[in-house]
């Protein structure tokens, strides 16, 4: 199995089998590649309705030119820098494929990955090697997933946190999403009629939700609750 880099010849076969809708592992297959890396470099770049081989290239020539340009500065890089790179990588494609915008989940794999569980703007500008607009934009998104909060440290500077208490406020929050559409649903079985199958259709979809709400919630609380009896 071939290791190293992503060729440019590759890259195009991997939009190929993208535009004949062929699944990760099957385009993997073909290029002799673990799927995880097929997923990753769609994930990255544009997912898979956004990926262009070109495009891909590029980009990736980019980041490869700016850690090079970090090592030069910086030194030697740690035996375990490769490794770590690799497993953030991985990361942030997972948070992509669960929904969150590429710089989202690029900072959040940050946040996630640092002892404090927290960075300033300017660490994750120099981190990523981004705009603080860029950060700005992905710190609002996360905000508004209840997945990051702001407080401001000794220096007055203003600080992006990570822990726990987020992850159950994101669930519950995530979880009461569910309420309007079960209220809806019933606007629509009373305006249908309970002998409509239609109606009949809309009642088991808000039970099934209002069950699924309250199961998310209750498993939130009692995860919650084990995780604080564990510190």
């Amino acid at each position: 199995m071939p290791g190293g880099r992503l060729t440019q010849h590759e890259r195009h076969q991997i939009a190929a089998g993208l535009a004949d809708s062929l699944a990760y592992a099957e385009i993997a297959r073909r290029l002799d590649r673990p799927t995880s890396t097929v997923t990753r470099e769609v994930m990255r770049n544009g997912g898979p309705t956004g990926y262009r081989a070109e495009l891909a290239h590029r980009a990736t020539e980019r980041r490869a030119r700016r850690r090079t340009a970090a090592t030069r500065r910086e030194g030697p890089p740690d035996p375990d820098d490769a490794a770590m790179t690799e497993y953030a990588e991985t990361l942030t494609t997972v948070l992509m494929a669960s929904g969150l915008p590429t710089m989202a989940a690029r900072v959040l794999t940050c946040l996630f990955t640092t002892d404090a569980a927290s960075l300033t703007a300017a660490d994750l500008t120099r981190r990523l090697q981004v705009s603080p607009a860029s950060i700005s934009k992905a710190i609002t998104f996360l905000e508004g997933q209840s997945l990051v909060r702001r407080e401001r440290d000794d220096r007055r500077r203003e600080r992006y946190v990570v822990d726990d208490d987020l992850f159950y406020q994101a669930t519950v929050a995530s979880a009461r999403a569910n309420d309007q559409l079960v209220a809806v649903a019933r606007q629509g079985v009373a305006l249908l009629g309970p002998g409509s199958p239609a109606a009949a259709r809309l009642e088991n979809i808000a039970r099934f939700m209002d069950f699924i709400s309250e199961s998310i919630t209750r498993a939130a609380e009692q995860a919650r609750e084990i995780l604080r009896s564990a510190r």
